[in-house]
């Protein structure tokens, strides 16, 4: 097995990991105190939200210009240079940050101010690790970032909420463990980049100087970072603005939803793996009519297996809340599952949409939607906010929106650029189906049992799916849930 495909198995078999522990823990650990969960749900997106404005895109740089310093043995002197850049930024963020609340005090009654002690560290930290993520990533390693970007964080908190919440730690003790796991992946992202090759620190400009190339490396840089402030505000700006407009217990109820709402995008984990190289090489020879066919193929596939798993969702989970603490609020909440639910399943039902932009001449087409999305879900959730009393309903009806807003912008920029389409008449057979399916489990009787309505409900749907697929022969199900299907989930 070559470096690569161990590399991609074992990245795969972490991130299936990371993905099950995340949500085990989001749905029987977190309830216990929705309003300390919100509260750690709060720093970590708002944090993620600032961190593109330091990183500033020096993040890509080191991949994009990587092997032409490695060629001259400067790629230490731009890792070096990078890490003083992302301090430089830190300083002017920071002194920024500070300008603003003291010139408008009346903002100082924010939780940003108030939990700036931890938050700015977290950026600080968060964008050093940012450098040697992509950094380390050049040397075709990419399992252990894989577990400090994507396992430490959820141990942080895990770490920090069991402290909190059974072992009775303060929260300023807990919220030093949270901190405290990030600055421990920093250093094991140090001390691994060092392993793989012995750093030097070079902080020399001369190179960067010859033939302007510092204007190239802030070029590409602002570019990754255009698109990156537009990726983070756009997909964590909703824990932001529910923990500033809202309060934290409403944001721990929201986020338990997303985290059950996440299984409906296991099987986009796996296909994003095969789908990538055959996407880039049907774009680069011009082969359109076949790329169209395996746009639809994928976009089938993604739509069919994610409404399986939404329609089991939406039947079983009024029983889940049973055995979930606090699962009363959950049960409150339930018309989140329905609306965010559907935008998710659109979203899917569109396939690689994106990934096609970005593999080809138009990629920088992909910063500029990108950054409308952010923008429209900004706007959108301020409007629902304060226009209505919708709660969380209304942040829920607000991403929908922008989310579809954004996909639909995609589609048709795909079909005139390179005449491709996602959609397909079976996609309304399914959804016919998985109506049909959820109408009759709801209408079938509850038992006294809230376990026996957990299986058989949600069991019942999959029997009327996939018995009523068999006869109308809409997807091709053997063909694909078989054992090269599941050995493509871990290929890289």
């Amino acid at each position: 097995m070559s470096v690569i495909a161990r590399q991609g198995f074992k990245y795969s078999l972490i991130g299936y990991f990371g993905f099950l522990l995340g949500t085990v823990s989001a749905i029987f650990i977190f309830p216990y105190d929705m309003e300390f969960y919100g509260k750690l749900r709060y720093v970590m997106p708002t944090a993620e939200m600032l961190l593109p404005i330091v990183v500033f895109g020096l993040s890509f740089s080191n991949i994009k210009f990587f092997h032409q310093t490695q060629k001259e043995g400067k790629n230490q002197n731009l890792l070096s240079l990078s890490l003083v850049g992302i301090l430089i930024n830190f300083a002017v963020f920071g002194l920024l940050f500070f300008l603003f609340f003291l010139l408008f005090p009346q903002f100082q009654t924010s939780e940003l101010w108030k939990m700036k002690r931890l938050i700015l560290p977290l950026i600080l930290v968060m964008a050093l690790s940012a450098i040697f993520n992509k950094y380390i990533s050049n040397f075709k390693r990419i399992v252990v970032p894989n577990i400090f970007e994507n396992l430490f964080p959820k141990i942080a908190n895990i770490g920090a909420f069991c402290l909190f919440f059974f072992l009775g730690v303060t929260e300023k003790g807990s919220y030093g463990f949270f901190l405290g796991v990030f600055v421990l992946s920093f250093l094991g992202y140090v001390f691994y980049a060092n392993s793989l090759e012995k750093i030097k620190p070079d902080f020399s400009t001369d190179y960067i100087k010859k033939d302007h190339l510092w204007k190239d490396i802030l070029n590409y840089s602002f570019y990754g970072f255009l698109g990156n402030i537009g990726n983070y505000i756009a997909f964590r700006v909703d824990n932001f603005m529910i923990g500033e407009f809202l309060n934290f217990e409403e944001n721990g109820v929201y986020s338990i939803i997303l985290s059950i709402l996440s299984f409906i995008l296991i099987p986009q984990m796996g296909l994003h793996n095969i789908s990538a190289p055959i996407i880039n090489k049907t774009i680069l020879e011009g082969e359109f009519e076949e790329l169209d066919r395996f746009h639809k193929k994928t976009s089938l596939t993604l739509f069919f297996l994610g409404a399986v798993l939404f329609a089991c969702i939406l039947v079983g989970f009024p029983y889940l809340t049973n055995f979930i603490k606090n699962g009363d609020q959950l049960r409150q909440a339930e018309p989140v599952i329905w609306i965010l639910g559907f935008a998710m399943l659109f979203d899917l039902a569109t396939g690689f949409n994106g990934h096609i932009i970005s593999l080809s001449k138009y990629y920088r087409f992909n910063i500029v939607i990108m950054l409308f999305l952010a923008i429209t879900t900004i706007v959108l959730n301020y409007l629902f906010l304060t226009k209505t009393d919708l709660g969380i309903i209304g942040i829920a009806m607000a991403t929908a929106i922008s989310l579809t807003l954004f996909n639909m912008i995609k589609i048709y920029f795909n079909y005139v650029k390179f005449k491709v389409f996602p959609l397909t008449i079976e996609m309304m057979y399914v959804f016919i189906i998985c109506t049909l399916a959820i109408t009759l489990a709801i209408m079938l009787p509850e038992t006294q049992s809230n376990f026996l309505n957990l299986v058989y409900k949600p069991a019942f749907v999959m029997l009327v799916i996939f018995g009523t697929n068999y006869f109308m022969k809409i997807f091709p199900v053997g063909k694909y849930l078989n054992r090269n299907f599941f050995r493509s989930l871990f290929k890289f």
